[in-house]
């Protein structure tokens, strides 16, 4: 049975090796700094910058743990399966593509980012929300192609567009 598969991963330009030698070099000029005031008898300078790297350290490590994000859609002939990954959960849910319908939902304010559905029977699935605005309008377009309309499965085009 011929299916179609897109995988969709946030864009994590930040390896891990850049991480590390960005903490460290700013952690070496931050503590430097810190130390040369805590000899002159301002010790709590260096409690400031060590909450200061405390913090950069974390959204550092949160920034590295979207590398882990995945979501795998699947068409085939008669479904859609919706897989999000990311390191700790996986979780899948699969339409009947006769009845699925992408939704594009403008931003309820300007600077918001648009939402982009795939649903049928009540139930609905986001997907691409870690996508920049023209991506998600291109995955939108290509997903119609795919799926089709309610009531309307075109035939699958295996070839990439």
């Amino acid at each position: 049975m011929p299916s179609l598969r897109i995988v969709i991963r946030p864009n994590c330009s930040l390896s891990v090796r850049g991480a590390v030698v960005f903490f460290a070099s700013l952690a070496a000029v931050t503590l430097g700094i810190a130390s040369a005031f805590t000899v002159l008898g301002l010790w709590p300078i260096l409690l400031i910058a060590l909450g200061e790297l405390l913090a950069l350290g974390w959204a550092l490590h949160a920034s590295l743990q979207r590398r882990f994000q995945a979501e795998i859609l699947t068409i085939t002939e008669h479904e859609v399966t919706v897989e999000s990954r990311d390191r700790v959960a996986r979780r899948q849910i699969v339409f009947q593509r006769h009845w699925a319908q992408i939704r594009l939902a403008r931003p309820a304010a300007r600077l918001h980012p648009s939402r982009l559905t795939i649903e049928s029977h009540g139930r609905a699935c986001e997907v691409g929300g870690f996508l920049t605005e023209d991506e998600r309008h291109g995955l939108a377009l290509r997903l119609k192609r795919l799926v089709g309309r309610v009531n309307e499965s075109p035939p699958l085009a295996l070839g990439r567009r």
